[in-house]
C-alpha cells in the first residue's frame, strides 16, 4: 500500500489563500488504512478549515467527500464539474487524477506521499518496495534490498552493518543481515555465491514516467512502454 503523512494544517491553510469554495477529498483506500486520509480524517480537516474560516471571517464554503479509490476516475466522476479548491487527502496519484478530471479546479495536497510499505503495528508503517520495475526478491529471501538497504546493495552488506543494524540509524535493521538469516532458515545460502549484476535502472523512475499496458485489457498494445522505446 502507499504510505502517506498528513501535512500540518498551517501549511494547508497557506495553499488555500484566495479560495472561496473548498472540497476536502478523502480516499477509502491506502491513505485511509494508514490513518491520514480516510473519511474520519477528511471530516476532521473539513471541520478545522470551517472553524478557521469562521474565526478569520473568510467566508469559506467547506465540504468533504470520500471516495472508494481516488486514483480511479470512475469514482471521481460525480465531482468532474467542481471548480473550487480541492484538498486531496489521497496519495499523490489520487491528487493528480483529480486535477486531470477537474482542470478548472485547484488541487492542493493534504498529505505527503512517502513510500510503498506495510503496517507493522498500530500507526506504524514501514517501507517495503521501491517500485524499481525489476523485482529480484526471489534471490534475496523475499526481502527487497533496493527499498530496505540504505545503499541499495545487491551483493551483501557493507562494512557499516553492526549487530544486525544499519549504520544509517540504530533503529533501522540491516536488510542484508535479514536476508542472510532468512536464506539460512530456508537452506538456500548458496544464493549468496551468485553475483547479482549491476541494476538496470531503466524500468525504474530513472527511465522517466512509466506506463504499463495490460495486454488482456488492451489487446494489441505493448505490454510495457518505457520512454524512448516503441
Amino acid at each position: 500500500m502507499i504510505i502517506a503523512e498528513r501535512k500540518p494544517i498551517p501549511e494547508v491553510l497557506g495553499m488555500l489563500d484566495g479560495s472561496n469554495e473548498i472540497l476536502v477529498l478523502g480516499c477509502r483506500s491506502c491513505t485511509a488504512i494508514c490513518l491520514v486520509g480516510g473519511e474520519k480524517e477528511s471530516r476532521g480537516l473539513c471541520e478545522a478549515l470551517a472553524l478557521h474560516s469562521e474565526l478569520r471571517g473568510k467566508g469559506w464554503k467547506v465540504e468533504t467527500v470520500t471516495v472508494e479509490r481516488a486514483c480511479e476516475k470512475e469514482f471521481l466522476a460525480p465531482l468532474a464539474l467542481f471548480k473550487g479548491a480541492v484538498v486531496s487527502m489521497a496519495c499523490g496519484v489520487g491528487a493528480q487524477v483529480m486535477q486531470e478530471l477537474c482542470p478548472e479546479a485547484r488541487v492542493v495536497p493534504g498529505v505527503n506521499t512517502s513510500n510503498m510499505g506495510a503496517p507493522e503495528g498500530m500507526g506504524v508503517f514501514v517501507e517495503k518496495c521501491a517500485g524499481c520495475g525489476d523485482c529480484i526478491i526471489h534471490l534475496t529471501a523475499g526481502i527487497c534490498p533496493i527499498a530496505r538497504c540504505a545503499k541499495n546493495l545487491l551483493n551483501g552488506p557493507c562494512g557499516g552493518s553492526q549487530n544486525g543494524l544499519c549504520e544509517v540509524s540504530k533503529d533501522t535493521p540491516c536488510a542484508w543481515d535479514q536476508i542472510v538469516r532468512a536464506l539460512e532458515r530456508q537452506g538456500r545460502l548458496d544464493l549468496l555465491t551468485m553475483n547479482i549484476p549491476p541494476k538496470d535502472w531503466r524500468p525504474s523512475r530513472n527511465g522517466g514516467p512509466r506506463r504499463i499496458v495490460n495486454q488482456e485489457a488492451a489487446p494489441g498494445a505493448a505490454q510495457k512502454e518505457w520512454r524512448g522505446e516503441r
